[in-house]
C-alpha cells in the first residue's frame, strides 16, 4: 500500500512538473513573439510586403512589359532596393488608396509605399520615414473651359474631382476652399470623371500630369497657383510601435538611394515609361 501511494505521489508531482514546465514553455513562446521587433519578423519571414495603389504615374502603375501586366514605377524601384537592404524579398498588393492605412494597421502590408505625405494626421495612426521625395500639385480642366477656371477663386463654388484621403484632396477644402468635392479611390476614374463632364476641375499631382494630359487631349493644365499648399513630400508608412528599428533600417536605406542620386534617375526612368 505504502509502494502504490508513492507511486501515485510520484506520478502526481510528475504531471505538476510537466504542467508547470508547459505553461512555462508557453509564456516563453508568447513573450518570444511579443518581443520581436517589426524588423526581425520582417527578416525572419523573409519577405516585404508593400501596400500600394498603382494609378499615380511616375510614382507606381501598371505597365504591360514583354506581355505581362507589372507594377513599376519609381517607388516600386526603391521598395527593390529597400527590400535588398533587408535582405528579403519583395512583395507588392495594389488596393485603393483609401484602404493602405486601414491594411497597414490590420497587418496585411508591412508598409505603405504610395506617394503618402506624412500629415499630422497620419502621424496620430502611423509612423513615417524620411521624405525621399517632394512634388507638386497643380488643378487639371477641361481645354474649353480654361478661360473660365484660371483662378482659385473661380473654383470655390464648382465641383472639384479628387483621391479620397489623398493630400489632394485636403488642397481642394484648404487651398480651394471647394464646397463641392467628389472623392473617388482612383486616381485614373478621378481623370476620368472631368473627361466625362462630371466635374469641373480635378487637382492632381503634377509629376502624375503628363501621362494622363497624352492620353486625354481635352484636358489641360490651367497653371494656378496654390501658393504653399502647392508642395507635397512623400514618405513611407509603417505601423505605430515604441520599437523604431524598422524606420531607422528604412531610413538608412533612403538616405543611401538620396546620397547617390538614386531616386532623381528612377523617377526619370518612370516618367518615361510611362510616357
Amino acid at each position: 500500500m505504502k509502494n502504490l501511494k508513492k507511486s501515485i505521489i510520484v506520478a502526481l508531482a510528475g504531471v505538476l512538473t510537466l504542467g508547470v514546465v508547459g505553461c512555462s514553455s508557453s509564456k516563453e513562446a508568447s513573450s518570444g513573439n511579443k518581443s520581436s521587433t517589426q524588423l526581425e519578423q520582417i527578416k525572419e519571414k523573409g519577405n516585404l510586403v508593400i501596400g500600394t495603389s498603382a494609378d499615380y504615374p511616375p510614382y507606381e502603375f501598371h505597365k504591360v512589359i514583354d506581355g505581362k501586366d507589372q507594377i513599376v514605377g519609381f517607388e516600386m524601384e526603391m521598395a527593390k532596393e529597400i527590400a535588398k537592404e533587408l535582405g528579403v524579398t519583395l512583395e507588392i498588393k495594389d488596393m485603393k488608396f483609401d484602404g493602405l492605412l486601414p491594411a497597414l494597421k490590420s497587418g496585411v502590408v508591412d508598409m505603405v509605399v504610395a506617394g503618402m505625405s506624412p500629415t499630422e494626421e497620419r502621424k496620430k495612426a502611423v509612423n513615417f520615414t524620411d521624405i525621399y521625395y517632394n512634388g507638386e500639385h497643380t488643378v487639371l480642366v477641361k481645354k474649353e473651359n480654361l478661360d473660365k477656371f484660371n483662378s482659385i477663386e473661380s473654383l470655390k463654388d464648382v465641383k472639384i474631382g479628387v483621391q479620397k484621403s489623398s493630400l489632394q484632396e485636403q488642397i481642394a477644402t484648404d487651398v480651394l476652399k471647394a464646397t463641392n468635392i467628389k472623392g473617388l479611390s482612383k486616381i485614373s476614374d478621378v481623370v476620368l470623371e472631368l473627361n466625362n463632364g462630371n466635374v469641373d476641375a480635378i487637382v492632381l499631382s503634377k509629376e502624375t500630369t503628363k501621362g494622363y494630359l497624352k492620353q486625354y487631349p481635352n484636358i489641360v493644365d490651367a497653371n494656378i497657383n496654390l501658393g504653399k499648399g502647392n508642395t507635397e513630400g512623400s514618405a513611407i508608412a509603417i505601423n505605430k510601435t515604441k520599437d523604431i528599428s524598422l524606420v531607422q533600417e528604412v531610413n538608412k536605406a533612403i538616405n543611401k538611394l538620396v546620397k547617390e542620386n538614386k531616386i532623381n534617375e528612377f523617377v526619370e526612368k518612370a516618367t518615361k515609361l510611362a510616357q
